[in-house]
């Protein structure tokens, strides 16, 4: 359990911060980076469940715990330390990458056929969902150039998440615009 007590602690104010193993690093490196970019995803999530109901606002809320385990992944450099930790090190597992791939095809099922890019927009739940995948693509390409800098110590399910939370949101996002009956499409052109 994470006990706040006082919010401030002036450990950053020289421009570093704390990782999931105790480490220092700047604030504005690479690391620190992926694991920021997962929070901002996270709070547009927040904002599209303010226009979520049911089963979309439950996979959401499921999401958003994800996304807290997924920087506590990223957060944490050094994954051959995990067993001396001392304590379970929380990691994104492929059952977490499974459950999305699962919904992904539920949805997919249900979606009108794409004849079309198309446009983010639609419905204010689409439009989030559509913020939301854009920046989850940009966490994505984060984590992966992370693992190439430090010759991949970022565990494979967590680029595996990020890959298929895009694709999820994208469902999502059709879904939120009457099974995609309701998408702005692009039309190639249209402003010549």
């Amino acid at each position: 359990m994470v006990v706040l007590n006082k919010i401030y602690t002036r450990t950053g104010d020289k421009g570093d911060t704390s990782l999931g193993d105790m480490s220092r690093a700047p604030k504005h490196a690479t690391r620190v980076s992926s694991y920021g970019t997962v929070d901002e995803t996270n709070s547009i999530l927040g904002l599209a469940r303010l226009h979520a109901e049911g089963e979309t606002d439950a996979a959401l809320s499921r999401i958003q715990n994800d996304l807290f385990d997924l920087g506590a992944d990223l957060a944490r450099p050094n994954m051959a330390a995990d067993s001396e930790a001392g304590y379970p090190v929380l990691r994104i597992i492929d059952a977490q990458v499974d459950r999305l791939e699962t919904e992904i095809d539920a949805m997919t099922a249900v979606l009108e056929p794409l004849k079309s890019f198309i446009l983010p927009g639609g419905s204010p739940l689409s439009a989030y969902l559509h913020h939301a995948r854009t920046v989850a693509r940009r966490a994505e390409r984060i984590a992966t150039e992370l693992a190439a800098e430090e010759n991949g110590d970022v565990n494979p399910a967590a680029i595996k998440y990020l890959n298929r939370l895009s694709d999820w949101l994208f469902c999502a996002a059709r879904m939120a615009n009457d099974d995609g009956r309701a998408d702005v499409l692009w039309v190639p052109g249209a402003n010549r």
